[in-house]
């Protein structure tokens, strides 16, 4: 029934999100803290004592807040809440003020869990802001840090700079096995534990959807269906997924089961994973029973096998951990990131040096006293001098040279989308390492980064500027604007 996430967090296998809160308040019902709070005693009863929600999860936090300070065994309950601010510069005084609004919401003294997201990579104040967290957590205020929607590679960027996380909350299901790749190797080599949501892919992996005829856009009736038909269709369509459910269907009746804990249970066989979040319309649909029979599941060989088996006529979702949220295909609600953002600002601010000719700084010691720019755009084309993993006065990714080559390309990616670029209009890259023992982990990262651009490249050895450099990356972009 427990896990322990990290030193002193021991939490249940099964976390019950709170995220169907908003959609309640979304349909013009105000909810009581207090009465609402209640409803959550029955799962804290159960054994399910912790408690997922968010920022924007409606008034998610008050009310869990509420049931922890009341409830007898209060300090058995884990809250666990996310910050998930607008991209752009954050602050220090943005960061406290977020965590202390999320303290006073929930009448907390410390936060068990703070999940942070990040929307765009290529600006590096999303590593601000997990700095600026860590200090809360060494001030008191957070107990421990997690992440929220992370890709491996970022994930690994974060870790290797010194950032302590303990999980990162990311969609996981029999649909989706993204996490079972490079997520699954940046986990083991951090120690660090998945929690899992999307478990039932917004209710289609339930007894209700096998042998149904495949709905209509319009048939769609809540965000989780319009949301999780796309990771379907991104997966093959109807008739594999079928499949998988008569599949499952079969094992649930071996069990004793249904679709969904059988479904659940099977995320829970992954190693990386330390508890699957099931979400719960408080006072609405009561599942406590189900949870706990799926908890109690033993999964032999056979049904794994079949499962497998089942998987393998379903493609693989697009992309990695979290890109539904940050490039196309966008396998969200609504196709796009309307509902969620109105805009991304560019990272650095472009400088127009003549007519056809502009620049742009990211803010490094060396680019000042050595009288160069991080990047120049001339016409049509973008030259992006020599870059290693510099944030301010800080080395990001420590001496991980993945780590260092990824932060390297965000930062090469920032300096052209500033200056009216992509990554794809990069035509040429020259890579120096410090140490030829380290070329073939820059190359793979290298490979990540520029697959299906594969812009001409040169990787030599070269003793670089800078103690602890691993690797620094110049680059050249032509655009098509």
């Amino acid at each position: 029934m427990t896990t322990n996430l990290a030193p002193e967090l021991e939490i249940s296998r099964i976390i019950t999100g709170l995220w169907q809160i908003a959609d309640m308040e979304r349909d013009g019902n105000t909810l009581d803290p207090k009465a609402t709070s209640k409803f959550m005693k029955d799962y804290a009863d159960a054994g399910f004592t912790s408690f997922d929600m968010a920022d924007h999860y409606g008034s998610s936090e008050i009310i869990a807040g509420t049931f922890k300070n009341n409830y007898e065994h209060g300090d058995e309950v884990q809250l666990f809440t996310k910050w998930v601010p607008n991209p752009g510069k954050i602050s220090r005084s943005e960061v406290r003020k977020a965590v202390e609004l999320a303290l006073d919401r929930m009448q907390q003294a410390s936060l068990d869990l703070m999940q942070f997201h990040a929307w765009h990579y290529p600006d590096p104040s999303w590593l601000d802001g997990l700095f600026y967290l860590n200090e809360l957590r060494a001030d008191g205020l957070i107990k421990h840090l997690g992440v929220t929607n992370f890709d491996p590679a970022h994930l690994r960027v974060a870790l290797a700079s010194g950032v302590p996380i303990v999980s990162n909350q990311i969609c996981h299901s029999v649909i989706d096995q993204r996490a079972n790749g490079k997520m699954a190797d940046v986990c083991t080599e951090y120690g660090v534990k998945i929690l899992a949501f999307g478990t039932l892919a917004g209710g289609f992996l339930t007894d209700t959807w096998l042998g149904k005829t495949e709905p209509s856009q319009k048939d769609l009736k809540t965000w989780s269906q319009m949301k999780y038909k796309r990771f379907i269709d991104a997966a093959g369509g109807w008739e594999p997924f079928q499949y998988v459910l008569e599949t499952l269907k079969k094992i649930g009746d071996k069990h004793d089961a249904s679709i969904a804990n059988i479904a659940s249970r099977y995320i829970l066989e992954n190693k990386t994973v330390a508890g699957v979040i099931i979400g719960a319309r408080l006072g609405a649909s009561e599942h406590i029973i189900d949870n706990k029979k799926m908890v109690a599941i033993d999964l032999d060989k056979a049904d794994l096998e079949a499962i497998r088996k089942a998987q393998k006529n379903l493609k693989p979702i697009p992309g990695d951990c979290g890109d539904e949220y940050r490039k196309p295909p966008f396998l969200t609600a609504s196709g796009d990131l309307s509902h969620h953002l109105e805009t991304i600002p560019k990272a650095f601010s472009p400088i127009k040096t003549r007519t056809n000719r502009e620049q742009v700084f990211s803010g490094t010691v060396w680019e000042d006293f050595a009288g160069y720019c991080r990047a120049v755009r001339d016409g049509n084309r973008i030259h992006v001098s020599g870059t290693t993993a510099t944030h301010g006065d800080m080395l990001i990714g420590g001496k991980d040279a993945a780590a260092q080559t990824h932060f390297i390309i965000d930062k090469i990616e920032a300096a052209i989308e500033s200056l009216g670029g992509t990554l794809n209009d990069v035509v040429r890259t020259r890579i120096f390492v410090n140490n030829l023992k380290d070329w073939e982990v820059v190359a793979r990262a290298h490979g990540e980064r520029f697959s299906g651009i594969n812009p001409a490249n040169t990787l030599v050895e070269a003793k670089l500027v800078g103690e602890d450099y691993l690797v620094e990356i110049e680059a050249e972009a032509i655009t098509t604007a």
